[in-house]
């Protein structure tokens, strides 16, 4: 795994399995989120919810394999685009060796109160940049 990346390892529930034993796909979603929490802390030290300051503006999601239960999944997160005010985050699920899913969501750094985006601190930049690489 590359220094690049942040990485989070959980043992699947059997609550989260569908009637086929496979982890329900609206799961995954919920582990990425999860997930991110190292990149809201970044971006919002100390994840202050009365100073929030990023809202989601897309995600999307491929599950390229079932991911099952009983067996452990790490989560693999980085910075994927940089942009002024926005950057996407790359995840992907793997267990056993092999990716079962993989999504993008694209944050906006945003101020609730004017209701519009706010460019990204060169400090937030340079840490961003930080983990950036393959997921």
């Amino acid at each position: 795994m590359a220094d690049t990346q942040f990485s989070m390892t959980l043992k699947p529930r059997f609550c989260e399995t569908d009637a086929l034993g496979h982890i329900n796909n609206t799961v995954i979603p919920v582990w990425f989120e999860a997930a991110r929490e190292p990149i809201f802390d970044i971006v919002n030290p100390g994840q202050d919810l009365t100073k929030w300051n990023m809202i989601i503006a897309g995600f999307t999601i491929a599950f390229t394999a079932p991911t099952y239960y009983g067996t452990e999944v790490t989560v693999k997160t980085h910075i994927s685009r940089l942009g002024n005010s926005s950057f996407d985050i790359l995840q992907s699920c793997w267990q056993s060796g092999k990716k079962t899913a993989e999504a993008t969501t694209t944050m906006v750094h945003y101020n609730y109160n004017t209701e519009k985006s706010e460019p990204l601190s060169d400090l937030v930049r340079q840490q961003l940049a930080a983990v950036t690489g393959p997921a």
